[in-house]
C-alpha cells in the first residue's frame, strides 16, 4: 500500500509539473509583455525602473487611438452580426436531415480550415470585382465571413442537448414559431451563443492577414503594429496590449460567470 501511494504521489507530482511547464510556456510571453509595459526604457533588453509613461502616451497617440476605435468597432459589429447569422444557421443545420446536415457542416468547416491568406486574397478580389472601396465596410464583411463558422460550431452542441419536445410543446400551446424560437430555443442555447460571440470578438481582435488584404483606407491595430514593426515597435504597444489582455480576461470571467448562472437555472 505504501509503495502504491508513493507511485501515486509521484505521478501526481509529475502531472502538476507538466501542467505548470505548459502554462509557463503559454503565458511567459504575455507576462513579459506586461512587465515591460511598465519599463522606463524603450529597450526590451534591460529594466530601467517602473513608469506609467507609456500608458499616458498611449492615450495621446492619434494613430493608435484611431486604430483602436476601428478594431473595437469592427470586432463588436462583426461579433454581433456573426452571432445572429451563425445562430440561425446552426438552428437550420440542426433541423436538417442527416445527409444535408453533413454536407452543410462540411461547407462550414472548409472555411475554418482554409488558410487565412487564401480567404483574404479571395475576398479582396471579390470586393474589387464589385468595385467596393477597400475600407471599414469591406473589413467588417470579411470579419463576419470568417467568424460565422465558429459561432455555428459553438451553438450546435447546445442544440443537440436541447429537448426537442419543448419547442413543439410551445407551438401546441399557441406560440408562433418566432415566439417559440425566442422564448424556448434561445434561452436553452444561450451559453453556446455567448461562447460563440466571445470567440468571434476575440478572433476579430486578433486577425491580421484577412484585415491586411481587405482594407487600405483604414487601419486596425494588427495592421498598424505590422507597419510600425518595420521601424521598431513603440513601447506604447506594450501598454495597449496589456490593456486589451486585461479587458478580454475580464470579459471571459464575466461570460463564464454568466454561463454558470444560466446552466444552474
Amino acid at each position: 500500500m505504501k509503495a502504491e501511494r508513493r507511485k501515486g504521489g509521484a505521478g501526481r507530482f509529475f502531472q502538476r509539473m507538466y501542467l505548470a511547464l505548459v502554462l509557463l510556456f503559454l503565458y511567459a510571453p504575455i507576462l513579459t509583455l506586461i512587465v515591460f509595459s511598465f519599463n522606463a526604457s524603450k529597450s526590451r533588453a534591460r529594466w530601467d525602473g517602473f513608469t506609467l509613461r507609456w500608458y499616458a502616451e498611449l492615450f495621446r497617440d492619434p494613430d493608435i487611438l484611431n486604430a483602436l476605435y476601428v478594431t473595437l468597432g469592427v470586432a463588436v459589429l462583426a461579433a454581433a452580426l456573426a452571432t445572429v447569422i451563425g445562430t440561425l444557421g446552426a438552428i437550420g443545420i440542426h433541423r436538417m436531415r442527416r445527409r444535408s446536415k453533413a454536407l452543410w457542416l462540411l461547407v462550414n468547416n472548409v472555411n475554418m480550415l482554409t488558410p487565412d491568406i487564401v480567404i483574404g486574397v479571395s475576398l479582396m478580389l471579390l470586393f474589387l470585382f464589385f468595385k467596393l472601396p477597400l475600407g471599414f465596410f469591406t473589413m467588417l464583411l470579411a470579419h463576419v465571413t470568417f467568424n460565422i463558422p465558429y459561432v455555428v460550431l459553438s451553438v450546435l452542441p447546445k442544440l443537440r442537448q436541447m429537448n426537442e419536445s419543448a419547442y413543439e410543446a410551445a407551438l401546441d400551446l399557441g406560440a408562433s414559431p418566432g415566439q417559440a424560437l425566442c422564448k424556448v430555443v434561445v434561452p436553452e442555447i444561450l451559453p453556446g451563443i455567448l461562447s460563440g460571440a466571445l470567440l468571434a470578438f476575440t478572433l476579430s481582435l486578433d486577425d491580421f492577414v484577412i484585415s491586411f488584404f481587405t482594407t487600405s483606407q483604414v487601419q486596425n491595430l494588427s495592421t498598424l503594429i505590422y507597419s510600425m514593426a518595420k521601424r521598431g515597435i513603440n513601447p506604447t504597444i506594450n501598454a495597449l496590449s496589456t490593456l486589451l489582455f486585461a479587458a478580454v480576461l475580464l470579459l471571459l470571467l464575466l461570460l463564464n460567470k454568466r454561463v454558470d448562472l444560466a446552466e444552474q437555472r
